[in-house]
């Protein structure tokens, strides 16, 4: 029994194989459409109810596969057809319940009437709704030749199984019925379920607190506030906590003309008045049959049973947990310590050293003293003295000495790089792969600064030489489908372009007084700290904080490519792109060292 769960789509391959099921109950839900084999899997059903759903259309195949059916109700739904044979595989039926639907009855269901005849599996009571001279005319005693077609049908009919017909979709875009629904193909620069707005400056709804979003010119927009509202996204509203009467350290949080009082953890009540005593039978925090004492404050001390530690006497005691085990050895709990289990190649109290590379290669192996940093040393012809070295996922060079691929999969990741060098113009080329929606590309700057990021699943780039308001675009290309991406950036004075994958190049101008970026902090690339990120959200340069999670696989920085060994600094940075190795790109990096050289063609 699924009835009465809200469910509005159910297609063959979410019904497991329950070739046993004898009744399933459907009624009651919002399903809108019967697709083709719906039921295929369910071979030894003998009652569907469909009863009071939203059901506009069936595929002709959707009852294929159900021939031990014996009971099938659609009544109360929204059919006002039926296509012809669409039970035709349900040999065993001996009770079809369909009224309480709007059917019209033209030509199109005169089969309908031929086959309720036949066999009287319907009761008499299904009745037409159109057109006028067969209205409420009950199908199984009205003659199938009243059954004509006479003229077009309404629209509220021919729409119900072609939601095309009604041309949904908006600037030109492209229709396609999909089970019951449609799918609007849009022209590059339109989004939207039906196509219907442009990527532009307003693109995510940069307003906050429903404020309307205006495009002013090319890259910038404006936000028209509701009452109670101000700021340029909108973003601010009048402090309601200047007076608050937050009590014991209570932090007040402004509203829409109210506010509210966040307690710490020890009081409580409207403005954190009352004191919360931790030591009591119903809120004893102490686990483990550790013994709890209340202190000044609301503050409370476990005293905790042998084996146990912590706060709350929730951690065992491990030796391991602060062990010296080196070079991926395992830590083994004994009683008075532990030990370290090595891995192969490894030895020592610590598995701190190594097995010599004279236990590997004979005295006169090249391989003995080889330079490979980051790599295998390869002797590929063992009768002369050269060796290669075979690098390691994201490492280049004659040696393994550059690390030109890194990824990151958790938030707070970054890697911080010296001020983005911006005259006579500042070109970045970066090569990715990501399966994720929002996540920070490069951000320099304070004030004035150059962005990008992945947001909503497009490239967006944010920037400002000093002439407020903000510069942004979005690329018209969804990026964020695992497969390897190269976007190329080219900054020069006002102007800043963006290219995709080596196609079409779009600009915009962030016109004013002023016309040069100057930066003076570092680059950060995948993210940033705290501190940065915090500033960069607040001014809206950023939308979305979070840390790109995938795989950089080049960056190129005024036409050099960067070598990660070289930052400043990096957080929870992964060397090389062990989980997408296997995916393909091809690299467009632009080459010439000359402005004028640069192949952008401008839209």
């Amino acid at each position: 029994y699924l009835d009465s769960n809200q469910i509005s789509n159910v297609k063959a391959i979410h019904l497991p194989n329950l070739r046993d099921l004898i009744r399933l109950d459907l009624s009651s839900n919002k399903l809108y459409y019967l697709s083709d084999g719906m039921f295929i899997r369910l071979s030894s059903l003998s009652t569907l109810i469909l009863n009071f759903n939203k059901i506009r259309c069936m595929h002709p195949n959707a009852f294929i596969g159900l021939k031990n059916l014996r009971v099938l109700s659609l009544h109360g739904n929204l059919l006002s057809t039926i296509p012809d044979g669409a039970f035709s595989d349900l040999f065993s039926l001996t009770h079809v319940a369909i009224s309480a639907n709007p059917f019209f009855c033209d030509c199109n269901l005169k089969w309908l009437s031929d086959w309720i005849k036949k066999d009287y599996v319907e009761p008499g009571i299904a009745r037409c709704s159109d057109p006028l001279e067969l209205m409420d005319k009950i199908i199984l005693s009205t003659p199938s030749s009243n059954f004509i077609c006479n003229g077009t049908p309404p629209l509220s009919v021919l729409s119900k199984c072609d939601h095309c017909f009604l041309n949904p979709c908006q600037n030109n875009a492209e229709c396609s019925t999909i089970d019951g629904s449609y799918k609007c193909t849009c022209l590059p620069g339109y989004h939207g379920q039906d196509c219907e707005h442009l990527i532009d400056a307003c693109y995510g709804n940069p307003c906050e607190n429903n404020g309307i979003c205006t495009v002013i010119d090319e890259g910038r927009f404006r936000c028209n506030c509701l009452e109670g509202f101000f700021g340029h996204r909108c973003e601010k509203n009048v402090d309601d906590c200047i007076q608050h009467k937050c009590l014991n350290g209570g932090t007040c949080v402004d509203g829409a003309n109210e506010y509210t009082c966040i307690c710490n953890e020890n009081f409580t009540g409207k403005y954190c008045e009352n004191l919360i005593f931790k030591c009591t039978e119903q809120t004893n925090p102490c686990q483990n049959n550790g013994k709890c004492i209340d202190q000044e404050n609301g503050h409370y001390k476990c005293i905790c049973q042998d084996g146990y530690t912590g706060d709350n006497c929730t951690v065992i005691v491990n030796p391991c947990s602060k062990n010296l085990c080196q070079n991926k050895a395992t830590c083994v709990d004994e009683k008075n310590g532990y030990y370290c289990h090595c891995v192969n190649g490894f030895y020592g109290k610590f598995c701190e050293s190594s097995i010599g590379v004279e236990m590997i290669y004979s005295q006169t192996s090249p391989c003995q003293n080889h330079e490979c940093k980051h790599g295998e040393c390869f002797q590929p012809d063992p009768t002369n003295s050269e060796y290669i070295c075979k690098c390691f996922n994201g490492y280049t060079g004659k040696y393994c000495e550059y690390l030109t691929s890194i990824s990151f999969n958790s938030n707070g990741s970054y890697v911080e790089l010296e001020t983005l060098q911006t005259k006579p113009f500042t070109n970045i080329t970066i090569t990715f792969s990501t399966s994720t929606s929002n996540g920070v590309l490069l951000y320099n700057g304070y004030e004035e600064h150059i962005a990008a990021e992945l947001f909503h699943g497009r490239l967006r780039v944010s920037y400002d030489i000093g002439n407020y308001p903000v510069s942004s675009m979005y690329s018209f290309e969804m990026i964020s489908d695992g497969r390897f991406h190269t976007v190329e950036m080219l900054a020069k004075d006002k102007n800043f372009t963006l290219r995709v994958d080596g196609g079409l190049s779009r600009s915009i101008i962030n016109e004013g007084a002023k016309n040069h970026l100057k930066l003076s902090t570092n680059l950060f690339i995948g993210g940033f700290p705290k501190d940065v990120a915090a500033h960069a959200q607040k001014l809206w340069h950023i939308r979305n904080v979070s840390s790109f999670n995938g795989c950089l696989k080049e960056v190129w920085l005024n036409n050099k490519r960067v070598d990660f060994f070289n930052a400043i600094n990096n957080e929870r940075m992964k060397h090389g792109c062990h989980n997408f190795e296997n995916n393909s790109s091809k690299s467009l990096f632009l080459e010439d060292k000359q402005i004028g050289h640069v192949s952008f063609k401008v839209q």
